[in-house]
């Protein structure tokens, strides 16, 4: 459910009920039972809510939104007085250990898939958690040391490759000023090697992945930085031994261009904003956030909290519908081709 104070209830609520969910998957809530029924009141829909005791207990067949309200009972009473909107360190705690149960319900295999609603990374650390976000907590509860980010857009007008578009990040929740520290040759073959099996499994035979560069204009012969030929270009050469398409590192504006336009399958993007801004400028909700690297699915809109119109029934749950359905195919894939997405 995310955090409470955030949009997240209401595009739970909308999505859960929606005809394109319930054609792909059986949904359930990991949160409060009580404000998803808020929420789904609040949307015009008068659909019951089933609460659960676990996951064993989800229903089928009926027309009911199962919830399960996995978070402490003390955090649980405090969650119908928090005020939309604002920063609550009760919200984080209670989006935090949703989140946590649902990790867990997935490594246990009781569920297939699970898809986060937006998380407050200050509500987050109000509550004392230090974490930057899902993609940080997740890896940490599923023991991985090599994951990554990636918006992928599914086939669709805004992309031309056939089978979509994936956008990994070398660098993620981080300051600006801490990247070119954080741009390893390791960290960048790591990405490469990450989107690569995730561009297999979707069914693309051989991936077609652009590396971007840092630095403006790839450095322009080191003039604006030689991260380009010391870093990245080792990185890149080592994936190539393999084999495997890779192209870079090429000026971050004209690769997303080129990706676009269906010259590749995939992109490595060095930190956070060189992929999200063009990617939701193109796609806009259409953009699913997938965690790389870990032994459960995991998929989220390409949102925030959007406190700003939280609780106001206007929230649009098309980037939460779209998540849903990827989550849905890509257990399919796991199940047929291995473990790790």
């Amino acid at each position: 459910m995310g955090d409470v104070a955030g949009i997240g209830p209401e595009i739970v609520a909308r999505a859960c009920v929606d005809p394109r969910v319930r054609a792909c998957c059986h949904p359930f809530v990991v949160g409060d039972p009580q404000l998803l029924t808020r929420a789904l009141r609040l949307v015009g829909c008068q659909t019951p809510v089933r609460t659960l005791a676990s996951p064993s207990a989800v229903g089928a067949g009926d027309e009911k939104v199962d919830c399960w309200n996995a978070c402490d009972k003390a955090t649980a009473a405090e969650l119908a007085s928090i005020a939309p909107g604002k920063l609550d360190a009760r919200a984080g705690r209670a989006a935090y250990e949703w989140l946590i149960s649902a990790a867990q319900a997935a490594l246990r295999s009781s569920v297939d898939a699970i898809v986060t609603a937006p998380l407050n990374k200050a509500s987050l650390h109000l509550a004392g958690i230090d974490y930057p976000g899902h993609t940080e907590i997740l890896a940490a509860e599923c023991g991985v040391p090599h994951y990554a980010m990636m918006l992928y857009v599914p086939p669709s007008e805004y992309v031309r490759s056939a089978r979509g578009l994936g956008v990994a990040h070398v660098t993620l929740h981080t300051s600006i000023a801490s990247v070119p520290g954080l741009v390893t040759t390791d960290a960048v073959a790591e990405k490469i090697s990450l989107l690569h099996e995730f561009l297999l499994r979707i069914g693309v035979e051989r991936p077609r992945i652009g590396v971007s560069a840092l630095n403006p204009h790839a450095g322009e012969n080191g003039l604006f930085g030689d991260e380009e030929t010391r870093v990245i270009q080792p990185g890149i050469d080592r994936c190539s031994r393999e084999g495997w398409g890779v192209e870079g590192p090429i000026p971050a504006d004209a690769l997303l261009r080129r990706a676009i336009g269906g010259e590749f399958d995939g992109v490595v993007a060095m930190f956070h904003d060189q992929g999200h801004i063009p990617i939701k400028l193109v796609a806009r909700d259409t953009a699913v956030n997938i965690t790389l690297g870990l032994p459960i699915v995991r998929t989220s809109p390409s949102h925030g909290t959007a406190f700003d119109i939280a609780w106001k029934g206007i929230a649009n749950p098309h980037g939460m519908i779209e998540a849903i359905q990827v989550a849905a195919l890509l257990a399919g894939k796991k199940s047929e081709v291995g473990t790790t997405i």
